[in-house]
């Protein structure tokens, strides 16, 4: 059986790297982007909303060119 060290130096690096009050928010956005992926793949849902700051850009007139 392989002895697991390598688990345990991974493991410090990581917790050196991002802090321990990291760690929650990046497994997280781990977990969301998985959900959101699986969700993806199954075609079973609709795509999400796109964000309202480009919802206001795609309503806006565009600007009016200049006459040279």
């Amino acid at each position: 059986m392989e002895f697991p060290m390598h688990w345990l130096i991974i493991l410090v690096v990581v917790l050196i790297l991002f802090g321990g009050r990291k760690i929650p928010e990046l497994m997280r956005g781990l977990g969301e982007g998985v959900r959101g992926f699986k969700e993806g793949m199954s075609g079973n849902h609709p795509p999400a909303a796109p964000p309202a700051a480009s919802q206001s850009a795609a309503t806006e007139k565009p600007a009016e060119e200049k006459k040279s």
